[in-house]
């Protein structure tokens, strides 16, 4: 297992399959709509076992992530805490766990912070998913290294950089402006497959039609590119004036001269409004629906912190530091988001994330869903708040559709009791039937449950049948139910679920407290047994 080193000792870092799973537990009190369900989720509680505890539902699934994780600047003294069990790593966080300026392990301990996280991001993310991180300069070298690992240099996107403020800082010796957003996919050749997602909209503002083209409205862009290509750097003569035009310095015409001449024939090449200038060659608005922009990575047009601020103030009228502004999350949505989309962000803060998924869902008709993790106290007060008015309406919003309110729902979730093997065996942590289902389904099978609401489908437990297995899980979350012949795989039962597995040609996956049959006659009867506390056989 990797190590990493604090001053000389070595400390094993909590690698996520060491978290105990958590089952989200919904509180309808502080939801909105109904419970339950594909809904949106706020989840209140550590990031590290949220994310743990969604891979049985989404691993796999999740189109974009969005995070905003702490810069560490030194000045925030965000709390190093990724320790489950261990005594000695408990003292050690007790001793050293805020990270401030002053403390010369903050980096190692802020990558220790981030490794396992990424990985379970990873895990979530779908073949073709693309994660957004926010961060300054003080982690972007080490974060571009981290990333690199856990997903692959070939599948680094871009840097996408954010214009984040315009005011300047009089006594820095160099006013910082800008915030990174290292953008990585799961799957590079998934995202090319899937490019014409990849795209913003279009601008369609500015066309319009002087000449009656009967191909509709269009607008002029220039014909130069960058770059000297030799086929392309011929004269260009403008026959209403005669004048000669050669490309720039350093460019070269977007296309070569036999291209140049079929245009021209075309009518799709003009000299200016007054047929005076270079040539620029027409762009229809039919064409520019179809085929959406291409982003860049200078993005100076999508709010600043201050913008953040304002918003955050109009609906709250709350001071939370450094929000993000919705112009900027909404653009990443944009870019790397279809309609039916999910959206995760772990490090929640003031909830703009799921304004933005709210905002592009009434503005495009989408469906996307939001995630959303947050560890603070404010969970509730500040970032399911603020979704809450946010869908209701904000009555003194200058925004109409905001006044008006965004719509939507969310369940708002905390983090169960880990599922342990000392609490189930005395009962003190029993799961709810669809949570451990879920959870054994994802860890045995490696399978997804398509719905967080698994229940018993039939009197033997069966709870999924797929493809290759049917699979039963005989349980109740109640400790003398479980003491009792009805939690025990008998013949009776062994028969039924054998039989029916062999009519359609499948095996069965069964998840009980004790049986009263040994494997070989199991096996004769086409049955692979898990006991609970599980032993969770090799996915396969």
């Amino acid at each position: 297992m990797p190590t990493l080193e604090f001053k000389g000792k070595q400390y094993v870092y909590a690698h996520h399959r060491t978290v105990p799973y958590r089952p989200l537990t919904p509180d309808p009190g502080k939801s909105v709509g109904d419970v339950g369900g594909d809904d949106n989720l706020i989840i209140h509680g550590d990031n590290l076992h949220a994310l743990k505890s969604l891979l049985p539902l989404y691993a796999g699934r999740v189109k974009c992530v969005y995070i905003d994780p702490p810069y560490n600047t030194g000045n925030e003294r965000w709390s190093y805490n990724d320790n489950v069990n261990g005594p000695l790593m408990r003292e050690w966080r007790e001793q050293n766990g805020f990270v401030d300026r002053e403390d010369l392990e903050r980096h190692d301990k802020w990558l220790c912070m981030m490794w396992p996280r990424l990985h379970l991001l990873h895990e979530l993310l779908s073949e073709d998913g693309v994660i957004f991180v926010s961060v300054d300069d003080n982690e972007h070298h080490h974060l571009r290294m981290l990333m690199n690992e856990i997903f692959g240099e070939e599948n680094f996107v871009a840097d996408f950089i954010w214009n984040s403020t315009k005011s300047i800082t009089n006594p820095a010796l160099v006013s910082v402006s800008h915030t990174h957003n290292l953008t990585y996919s799961k799957s590079m050749e998934s995202l090319r497959e899937n490019r014409s997602e990849f795209k913003l909209p279009p601008i369609l503002s500015g066309f319009d039609n002087p000449d009656d083209d009967p191909r509709g409205d269009w607008k002029a862009d220039p014909f130069e590119a960058g770059g000297e290509r030799p086929n392309q750097m011929y004269p260009i003569t403008n026959p209403n004036t005669g004048e000669v035009f050669y490309p720039r310095p350093g460019n070269c015409w977007k296309n070569d001269l036999s291209t140049f001449n079929e245009l021209l024939a075309d009518n799709r090449i003009v000299f200016g409004k007054r047929g005076k200038s270079r040539p620029q060659r027409k762009r229809f608005l039919s064409e520019a629906e179809l085929r959406g922009l291409t982003p860049n990575t200078w993005w100076d047009d999508v709010g600043t912190t201050t913008n953040g601020t304002l918003e955050l103030r109009e609906i709250l009228d709350n001071d939370f530091p450094n929000p993000k502004p919705v112009g900027l999350i909404y653009r990443a949505l944009q870019i790397a988001t279809d309609p039916d989309a999910i959206v995760l962000d772990s490090f929640a803060g003031s909830g703009t994330t799921a304004h933005a998924v709210l905002a592009l869902n009434r503005e495009d008709g989408g469906n996307r869903r939001f995630i959303l993790v947050e560890c603070e106290d404010y969970a509730d007060s500040i970032t399911a708040e603020r979704v809450r008015r946010v869908i209701v309406g904000v009555p003194d919003a200058r925004d109409e559709a905001l006044r008006e309110g965004l719509g939507g729902s969310f369940t708002y979730c905390t983090l169960g009791d880990p599922v342990t093997v000392e609490g189930m065996l005395t009962g003190e942590t029993l799961p709810p039937f669809a949570s451990l289902a879920a959870w054994l389904l994802h860890t045995a099978t490696g399978v997804v449950a398509e719905s967080s609401a698994l229940s018993p489908l039939d009197g033997d437990g069966l709870f999924h049948e797929d493809e290759r297995r049917r699979c039963h899980l005989l349980y109740e979350p109640d400790l003398e139910w479980l003491r009792s012949g009805k939690a025990v795989l008998n013949e009776e039962h062994a028969k039924r679920i054998g039989a029916t597995a062999r009519e359609r040609g499948k095996e069965a996956l069964v998840f009980a407290a004790a049986k009263y049959l040994g494997q070989r006659e199991l096996t004769e009867y086409g049955i692979t047994f898990c006991q609970l506390p599980y032993e969770l056989h090799r996915r396969g």
